[in-house]
């Protein structure tokens, strides 16, 4: 008997989809849901996913494919799934209060909620039988339902409590007006260095235990630090931290690209799903120890993920897909792991010496199967072995590209194809970032590419803007949304020396003041004002695996206010970061974004100005040099309505200006002297 849909089979989520001809009976989350659950008095069943999830895939197999248990769960409650990249504002709302009755999280994020959406219980992945020390699905629903029908008033208090409980904790730090005397000055900013490398795993590098994530803010606040003060510690951890990673099983040693964590401390078992957000994030750190160290193995590994990104997750309308996910012919990491036998097969005499390399061991190295990773960096394993360094880099060169090309004709993993805003807007500014570092021009072409496929399909007719793209535009922007392109966009300015771009900003920056902002903290809503189907406006302070979209406020806020001389947008910046300050001291590696941009507020931005009439190779030149904290415009004329070509005159050419607290310095004319007077003006 062929399966019938339920309500989801014209969602456009891939996650969505994949439960389309479940035999549970699931809603998207809209009207017809709510209101159904209203008039038939059920609470509702929200389930949280995204289609890179293995354990939502898992209990997917293991329940919702089950027709008993689809059966309990139609009867008794009215199911609803949501995409959590589609709706992270729901997802934000219904993992805090999960992680308030429980302590933890993660994905699938199973809440049950009344009818009216208040959250009373919940919890993670359930089994089909008792086992793992959790309660099997099937048992929760039982309890959940017993408890309606018998306990109705208990619930009803415990969901209301709650609610409040997230509208209180909403706060966070929000509410003092602090003292900023033992927050703007050097001494914080050592603060933060010495609690961050506390938490630092100073031999496989990254912060912490297993699982390990990148920590991509924390990585750039240690470069920078160095720069700035030369302190060797934060050099160390930071450019172990990308050794490590690069060279571990989290990257992908043959086709590119970043997964998305790692679940040991030695990054060789990646959780294999490759996010967008990851990988864009890490390019700009990559660009960044490239400038500062010149090193070209990250040079190369910026090359590779870029091919990857755009070989695998770019759109033929120039947008970036979300994600891939982690399991293919539902086993995770099965397209990218290698028996030894295959690889024997493959390359028959030169199999040895490339196993050797790339830890591969006849049991496997991970579940009986290998990752391919490198335990032993190229230098050391030919020194070691008395092999010459350019052969071995050849043969293992050739050998990867036999794998590769094999790995192509196995299933790939599922594409996750949603467009998100958000996240595009990190890749976009990556983009800039690594054309910024290695002079590839065409990477300044896929980032105006990519920003005019986004001003064409996720700005609206009435001058508002999406969330998500797929076929069509869908869900009103959040703020993370708008302030992540908000940067990009100045990003692309600086690489371009298009003036459009900032003017495309400051617009942005108009409608987040007016349809985010909170009235009695400087800090803006996740969510636009008239939004009415969340039962919290929640307000994110947290740098986690993305920047807060406060934080990236904060920051884009006080370059705004250089580049178009908005003292009040610079004061509000400041305000937001000083209310937050003990938390950024203490956790540096919960806000890492906001350590950032405490390092920018202490030593200062260098707002540089490069005039003349033929920009190239100038403006390339200057691009490539590692200069952390600047604001810049270029350009081939004067232009009263920015501030950093206002009244410029060229008594040569090229010229450049330098500015800096509030001091402007004769203009020079070449890079040399520019970064001569900039050094001199850091104390370096």
């Amino acid at each position: 008997m062929s399966k019938q849909p339920n309500h989801l089979l014209h969602e456009t989520s891939p996650y969505l989809l994949q439960h389309a001809y479940n035999p549970v009976n699931w809603f998207p989350w809209g009207e017809e849901a709510l209101q159904l659950a209203v008039a038939q008095d059920k609470p509702i069943l929200v389930s949280i996913g995204y289609a890179a999830c293995h354990w939502c895939h898992v209990m997917e197999r293991e329940s919702f494919e089950d027709e008993t248990t689809a059966a309990m769960m139609n009867e008794h409650f009215i199911n609803i799934k949501i995409d959590r990249e589609e709706r992270p504002d729901l997802d934000h709302i219904y993992m805090d209060a999960l992680q308030a009755m429980n302590g933890n999280g993660g994905w699938p994020l199973n809440v049950f909620l009344t009818p009216q959406g208040k959250p009373f219980y919940g919890g993670t992945y359930f089994p089909p039988v008792r086992a793992y020390n959790r309660a099997s699905w099937k048992e929760v629903l039982t309890s959940i339902h017993t408890a309606w029908t018998e306990r109705r008033e208990e619930i009803t208090t415990q969901a209301e409590n709650l609610t409040k409980h997230l509208a209180k904790s909403n706060s966070f730090g929000q509410t003092a007006t602090p003292d900023t005397s033992l927050l703007f000055n050097r001494d914080a900013l050592f603060t933060i260095s010495r609690n961050a490398l506390e938490a630092a795993d100073t031999e496989w590098g990254g912060f912490g235990k297993a699982p390990k994530f990148p920590q991509s803010f924390t990585i750039l606040f240690l470069l920078r630090y160095y720069h700035f003060t030369k302190d060797e510690a934060s050099l160390k951890q930071a450019l172990l931290s990308l050794d490590k990673m690069m060279y571990g099983g989290i990257y992908d040693q043959l086709g590119g690209g970043f997964a998305r964590y790692s679940t040991d401390a030695e990054w060789l078992a990646p959780h294999f799903e490759k996010m967008l957000y990851d990988n864009a994030l890490l390019l700009s750190v990559y660009s960044e120890a490239y400038q500062l160290t010149g090193r070209e193995d990250y040079r190369q590994v910026m090359e590779q993920t870029m091919e990857f990104m755009t070989r695998e997750l770019l759109s033929p309308e120039g947008g970036f897909y979300s994600a891939l996910d982690a399991d293919s012919e539902g086993v995770e990491g099965k397209f990218y792991t290698w028996s030894a036998a295959e690889i024997d097969a493959l390359l028959g005499e030169e199999a040895a010496l490339f196993k050797e390399f790339y830890g591969v061991k006849p049991e496997g190295n991970w579940e009986h199967t290998n990752i391919l990773w490198v335990p032993q960096q190229l230098n050391d394993f030919c020194k070691e072995r008395g092999l010459d360094l350019q052969r071995t880099e050849d043969l293992l060169q050739r050998s990867r590209e036999i794998l590769f090309q094999k790995r192509t004709e196995r299933i790939r993993p599922l594409l996750d194809d949603k467009i998100l805003l958000g996240w595009n807007a990190l890749m976009n500014k990556a983009c800039s970032n690594v054309y910024a570092a290695t002079g590839n021009e065409s990477y300044r072409e896929l980032a105006v590419r990519n920003m005019q496929f986004l001003l064409a399909k996720f700005k609206g007719p009435k001058g508002n803007f999406f969330h998500s793209y797929k076929k069509e535009a869908r869900y009103p922007a959040f703020l993370d949304d708008l302030a992540y392109w908000i940067d990009a966009l100045l990003h692309l300015q600086e690489i371009t020396g298009e003036a459009q771009w900032l003017t495309e900003a400051a617009n942005i920056t108009e409608l987040v003041i007016s349809q985010f902002s909170d009235t009695d903290t400087p800090y803006f809503f996740y969510t636009p004002a008239g939004q009415q189907d969340v039962i919290v406006r929640k307000k994110e302070v947290y740098d986690g695996a993305t920047p807060s979209g406060n934080s990236m406020m904060a920051k884009v806020l006080y370059h705004l206010s250089l580049l178009l001389d908005r003292p009040d947008w610079g004061q509000q910046s400041e305000e937001m970061l000083a209310r937050l300050g003990n938390a950024v001291l203490r956790y540096p590696t919960s806000f890492g974004n906001w350590g950032c941009l405490l390092q920018e507020k202490v030593l200062g931005i260098n707002e540089i100005t490069l005039l003349s009439p033929t920009l190239e190779p100038s403006h390339t030149e200057l691009l490539r040099s590692y200069i952390p904290h600047r604001v810049l415009m270029v350009s081939v004329r004067t232009d009263d309505r920015f501030p950093l070509l206002r009244g410029k005159t060229m008594s040569s050419v090229p010229a450049y200006w330098l500015c800096k607290n509030f001091t402007c310095l004769p203009a020079v004319g070449s890079q040399r002297e520019l970064l001569a007077l900039i050094a001199q003006s850091e104390g370096r």
